[in-house]
């Protein structure tokens, strides 16, 4: 008789993962109130789409260097200390970035400063999850704290421009700084504290050199993360969202069904993996990543919008192959080196979509954008059936 998998009534049953989701909910949400609010505060100061556009850019690049070299503080501290002085220090910067007239410079620094501690902040949740939902419960938790960054996502592009438009940038930049407060509040009161998995007073170099052996010294989580980084190349239907929808024949509203479309099926999918009994979910890493990006290969035949649309979700649905492998990563993870070898993981699939959406933005200067997805799309399925390959091997090992 095949075993009921867990599922999101059962997670949500556990206290302290209420208050982690919680306070996943409140900083997700306003970190994308900053966002909007950032590169239009920048807009308005110079009146340049080009300096607007690195404030965007900002709020990304700095967990390239926050991923690798400071994500292990949740392994050598507890890791809701890490996570709570994470959220106080992100408070206190945006909350300075919000005064008024403060120089442009300064407000660079603030946010490179933000954005380094927040690989930090999500690499001491990946620590501390498996603690909180031993066993089954893990992969539901984890889907649904996926879903929630995908909705938080959305939710706060959606109503950041109106809250800027209501209370102004630096109102905007506030409601941010206090998310990160009420953070703190909900992990502090709602999540235990637990001593740090790394206690043998080994120095933080050979620490983050210790994290590094872990990825790259293991087959089977060096395949979780090739087969995780084939998301810089399906992520081309998002990155020229504006010029598809162009070629569409719409505008801002068909920009928005395009990655809406894409974000919707993400959520389907995580629901339904989550479903599924944990023996059976290995098995789909190769097939969904491999029907992620063949899904774009149909948009070579030009489909109409309702066509797209739904190539973009089928993709998006097949995409939720990335809770099976992350929450495969960390389970596979000793726990001393859990937040570190984290840490290096979400460097690497940022490397990978940042590079995505550089190429795919490149090729549609010359190439019609339905032919840059479907391109993407066929590179995506050899890239793939390699990554798909080198798990079916290093699991037989």
């Amino acid at each position: 008789m095949t075993t009921r998998a867990a599922g999101f009534r059962d997670v949500l049953g556990v206290t302290e993962f209420r208050a982690l989701f919680s306070a996943q909910l409140v900083s997700v949400t306003g970190d994308q109130l900053a966002r909007v609010a950032l590169s239009i505060l920048v807009y308005d100061r110079t009146n340049s789409p080009g300096w607007a556009a690195l404030a965007y850019a900002l709020t990304f690049l700095p967990d390239l260097v926050g991923g690798p070299l400071l994500a292990g503080l949740a392994d050598r501290h507890p890791p809701r200390t890490v996570m709570v002085v994470a959220d106080a220090g992100r408070a206190l910067a945006v909350a300075v970035m919000a005064l008024p007239g403060l120089p442009l410079t300064a407000v660079a620094c603030l946010l490179v400063g933000v954005q380094l501690v927040n690989p930090v902040w999500s690499s001491a949740r990946a620590a501390l999850l498996p603690q909180v939902l031993p066993g089954d419960t893990f992969v539901p938790g984890m889907g649904l704290l996926m879903m929630l960054v995908q909705a938080g996502q959305v939710a706060g592009f959606a109503l950041g421009g109106l809250l800027v438009a209501s209370i102004g940038t630096g109102g905007a930049l506030l409601a941010d700084a206090l998310s990160f407060a009420v953070s703190a509040v909900f992990l502090m009161t709602g999540v235990r504290s637990r001593p740090p998995r790394e206690s043998s007073g080994v120095r933080w170099w050979r620490h983050v050199r210790a994290g590094w052996t872990v990825v790259v010294g293991d087959r089977r989580r060096l395949a979780l993360v090739a087969l995780g980084c084939i998301s810089g190349i399906y992520i081309a239907g998002e990155a020229i969202a504006a010029p598809y929808a162009a070629e569409l024949g719409g505008g801002a509203v068909v920009v928005g069904l395009l990655l809406g479309a894409y974000a919707l099926g993400n959520v389907l999918g995580m629901a339904a993996l989550s479903r599924i009994p944990p023996a059976r979910r290995g098995r789909l890493l190769g097939p969904l990543a491999v029907l992620a990006c063949a899904a774009l290969v149909g948009c070579a035949l030009r489909p109409d919008l309702e066509g797209t649309l739904a190539l973009l979700t089928l993709s998006g649905v097949a995409s939720s192959y990335n809770l099976i492998a992350n929450t495969t990563f960390v389970q596979f993870t000793p726990e001393a080196q859990r937040a570190q070898a984290f840490g290096f993981a979400l460097t690497a699939l940022r490397v990978s979509q940042g590079v995505g959406v550089v190429l795919a933005g490149v090729a549609a200067e010359r190439v019609a954008p339905h032919g840059v997805v479907a391109a993407a799309g066929v590179i995506g399925v050899v890239a793939a059936l390699g990554a798909a390959a080198l798990w079916r091997r290093a699991q037989a090992e």
